[in-house]
């Protein structure tokens, strides 16, 4: 049973999942896009997370 837990713990640490601020990604950083368009308005498009974690209650 060790030996199961530690092959998938191998695995799942060398298969490019990263834990980043925003939840599980296969990317270290979040490469979120900031911006404000010509009203103003502040804008933040992130890609998409494989699991979305909430950091607010």
């Amino acid at each position: 049973m060790k030996k199961y837990i530690l092959v998938l713990a191998l695995l799942f640490g060398i298969s490019g999942c990263f834990v980043n601020e925003r939840g599980i990604s296969n990317r270290f950083y979040d490469d979120c896009h900031e911006y404000y368009d010509a009203s103003g308005t502040y804008h933040k498009d992130c890609p998409k997370n494989w699991v979305d974690i909430k950091m607010t209650p």
